[in-house]
């Protein structure tokens, strides 16, 4: 069975802000599951490195739930504070020390004692604040904004970050010394296209999850649908996959979701990674896509609604001319005639007098027309 992480309270969150899912089934994955949870015990500062929307969140709250402390979770977004605030919110402030610091205030820190702090986007953090945090990791003491008492600190710390720190560092960006003090136990989560085994089960959890919501009965893929899910690059990540199949759900008929419930071919990727635009596939990809999902379909009278289809679309492109429309389809048009009539696409004055490659007014429609024609 596979091993699934979520948050408590998944259910409460907002939808699609970031991944509320990991699966390990992908051998990849496994193997961080076996790291994390080696290095969960220990007191080591862990830093987790990934892509946006790979789960680093579900990471930091298993290192913590196994880690055996009794104190709270705190998780810190450090590029959701202006530099100027991100010091009295990590460190607590005093009453006075700034304008509207009406009374005194416990930090992060504090308020994460005998328990763990999640910085998350710790490549944001400015580098004067880079500077303080690295003391408070050093002596294990916070001072808040406008005192000069130091609060003892028992806190574990677990950061991650979407950034390349070894570049930040060599960029001037980031502190070295920091870096080091943080890259102690290093957990690297791949982005979700490296660990193609864990697709198809978070899309299944993902269903599962959102079913009651939007009380569905039991959701099938089709074989289609799997390849699409599988092949797909998800540059977004874990959030993305989320995302598709919460609209393939409100979309799919019957119970089944099919490869053009997902639109994979309509999403941009903005976060890394290259697909091709669906006006740089061929003809022949298209139309088989296209059939490919009429088949998962199992509809009755195919062929006919196919040869239907066809014949209607040409003769619409073509203004309803039948010369120009054989001439289109490559038949003769005593044969489009006779499809017509059969689709009743003639009916109602619908048929127009014939023209030639000029577009000079010809005969009428006619049998003399259809005989001439007939070679």
């Amino acid at each position: 069975m596979n091993r699934v992480l979520t948050f408590p309270d998944s259910q409460s969150h907002p939808l699609s802000i970031r991944a509320k899912a990991l699966v390990f089934n992908d051998p990849a994955s496994l193997d961080i599951l076996n790291t994390t949870e080696l290095i969960a015990p220990s007191e080591a500062t862990v830093l987790i490195i990934g892509d946006t929307g790979t789960g680093k969140e579900l990471i930091a709250r298993h290192v913590h739930q196994q880690s055996g402390r009794n104190g709270p979770f705190v998780a810190v977004n450090c590029g959701a504070f202006s530099e100027n605030l991100i010091e009295a919110e990590l460190f607590g402030h005093e009453a006075g020390a700034f304008t509207g610091a009406q009374g005194s205030r416990a930090g992060w820190f504090e308020a994460a004692q005998h328990g763990t702090l999640f910085l998350d986007e710790i490549g944001d953090l400015p580098l004067a604040m880079q500077v303080k945090l690295l003391r408070v990791l050093q002596e294990r003491q916070v001072v808040r904004l406008g005192s000069r008492r130091p609060i003892d600190i028992d806190v574990r710390l677990v950061a991650a970050t979407n950034v390349d720190l070894v570049s930040a560092v060599e960029a001037g960006h980031f502190r070295a010394d920091l870096f080091y003090r943080l890259n102690i136990a290093t957990i690297q989560l791949p982005p979700l296209r490296e660990r193609p085994g864990d697709i198809l089960p978070l899309a299944r959890h993902f269903v599962d999850s959102y079913r009651a919501r939007l009380h569905l009965g039991p959701i099938e893929f089709s074989s289609n649908a799997r390849q699409a899910l599988v092949a797909y690059s998800w540059p977004g990540n874990i959030r993305e996959l989320e995302n598709v199949i919460h609209y393939a759900l409100i979309v799919c008929r019957d119970g089944v979701i099919r490869s053009a419930d997902l639109r994979l071919n309509e999403r941009v990727p903005v976060l890394g990674g290259t697909r091709p635009a669906a006006d740089e596939e061929d003809d022949e990809c298209r139309l088989s896509r296209a059939l490919r999902e009429m088949f998962d379909e199992n509809r009755d009278h195919l062929f006919e609604q196919v040869e239907e289809t066809l014949v209607r679309l040409a003769f619409e492109h073509c203004d309803n001319n039948q010369v120009r429309t054989a001439k289109l389809l490559g038949i003769s048009r005593n044969i489009l005639r006779a499809q017509l009539k059969r689709f009743g696409l003639l009916a109602g004055g619908r048929e127009r007098l014939a023209t030639d490659d000029d577009g000079f007014p010809g005969e009428p429609a006619s049998r003399e027309l259809d005989e001439a024609c007939a070679g």
